[in-house]
């Protein structure tokens, strides 16, 4: 995924040469999520919102979406490395499968 649309006008994209995933609203930077990839396992490794935009769900949006994203490409395994989403997944356990086992 490069960029995919989202609901009210948000858009998610794969910022590949950053290592990120950003959403975006009206072009406008909301929340990201840093990730590594070695090539087999993503570690998402940091959550950041926009000071303005927090307590809105964000945080969560990008998660879901880049989560979709890894889990379509069906080739990799997730490393929960920041707190944020490992709690994100810890309340999505449809997707725990993803994760990566240690």
């Amino acid at each position: 995924m490069t960029e995919s649309t989202l609901a009210d006008g948000f858009v998610l994209t794969d910022e590949k040469d950053a290592s990120r995933y950003a959403l975006l609203h009206d072009g406008q930077l909301v929340s990201v999520l840093d990730y590594r990839d070695d090539g087999a396992t993503i570690a998402l490794t940091r959550a950041f919102t926009v000071p303005t935009f927090r307590g809105q769900g964000h945080a969560a949006r990008v998660v879901e979406g880049a989560v979709a994203d890894i889990a379509s490409r069906g080739d990799r395994k997730v490393d929960a490395v920041c707190w944020y989403v490992s709690d994100w997944f810890e309340a999505h356990p449809e997707h725990q499968g993803l994760l990566r086992r240690r």
